[in-house]
């Protein structure tokens, strides 16, 4: 079972979950009997940020309202929080002030209700150096105020260079069937060789392959997604493609496109040559972790070799941003 920051994540490696932001929150009721359902179920590996909101109410706050609540539960949860950007923007700032601002602020709006057992810098600052920023979060590992460093959305040579200062925890990026990026990019296979799990965020397309997208029409006005190049009218007909192949596999599978492409992540993890890979869903609702987490686990190898050919045949239109 994968081990993070030396607790182990899910009954069998693949329950996680992550805490995003939403324009349209959910209750508090709703959110701690979705949080109930997901630890339930295996999922402890729980991913939140600062920037999951604003600096007076985000994901920080409604977890020490849960852990208020229920303290015996906070020794179960992996918690991985992001942080490292300039208060109240999505600017990253890596400098020893700023990123010394954003774990203290962590770690008060906690409160001691859980620890940060992951601190990650949501982007890397290209003005500071990795190796700066890293060497003042292993101040705070040292110190016994964060249980381990994360990376997110950075590329092999800046794992490399951090690892060199400090153990790295975990890199975060995204991954999905619409977004294979880090198998071919050197990502996976450093993470392997360093034996760093891989946390994909994003598993589901932003969406798209839980079925829920057939069409423009299926993504709300002022949704960002509306924004993105994949998703402009060029490159959705082509990336239609796929989706609809995950669609009819799913279909004759008699399960969700969901399970589908959490499954083909899962499958991935610790082949020869990766890693660990630890795909991280979204879900505001019990009814969603349900799904998320029952269903097809991984897939046959014939399966897996529909999936590949399809991978082929269809390529994603258009960059990720």
């Amino acid at each position: 079972m994968p081990s993070l920051v030396g607790k182990e994540v899910g009954p069998t490696g693949y329950g996680t979950m992550r805490m995003t932001w939403n324009p349209q929150p959910p209750s508090q009721e709703t959110c701690f009997e979705t949080l109930n359902t997901a630890l339930e179920l295996g999922a402890n590996f729980w991913n939140g940020g600062e920037l999951y909101g604003t600096p007076e109410h985000n994901s920080l706050h409604l977890l020490n309202q849960y852990f208020t609540k229920y303290p015996e539960n906070a020794e179960k949860v992996v918690l991985s929080i992001k942080g490292g950007l300039k208060k109240g923007e999505l600017v990253p700032d890596g400098s020893e002030e700023n990123i010394r601002r954003s774990v203290d602020e962590s770690l008060r709006v906690l409160d001691g209700k859980k620890k940060l057992d992951i601190f990650e810098c949501a982007r890397q600052d290209a003005k500071t150096p990795v190796e700066n920023t890293i060497k003042v979060l292993a101040e705070y590992v040292k110190e016994g105020k964060i249980g381990g460093i994360g990376l997110s959305e950075v590329d092999a040579e800046t794992i490399r260079r951090a690892h060199k200062v400090h153990p790295i925890a975990a890199v975060e990026v995204e991954m999905s069937l619409w977004s294979t990026d880090i198998l071919e990019n050197d990502i996976a296979k450093t993470c392997a060789e360093l034996q760093i799990p891989v946390i994909a965020y994003s598993p589901l397309g932003r969406g798209v392959l839980t079925g829920a997208v057939t069409s423009m029409a299926d993504i709300p006005e002022g949704d960002f997604r509306r924004h993105m190049s994949r998703f402009q009218e060029e490159n959705f007909q082509q990336n239609l493609k796929l989706i609809n192949a995950v669609n009819d596999l799913a279909a004759r599978k008699g399960v969700a496109p969901a399970q589908i492409a959490l499954a083909w992540i899962r499958s991935q993890s610790g082949k020869p040559g990766l890693p660990t890979i630890i795909p991280i869903p979204g879900g505001t609702t019990k009814d969603k972790v349900i799904q998320n987490m029952s269903g097809v686990q991984v897939l046959t190898d014939a399966e897996l070799a529909e999936i590949d050919a399809l991978l082929k045949v269809h390529t994603v239109a258009g960059p990720r941003y």
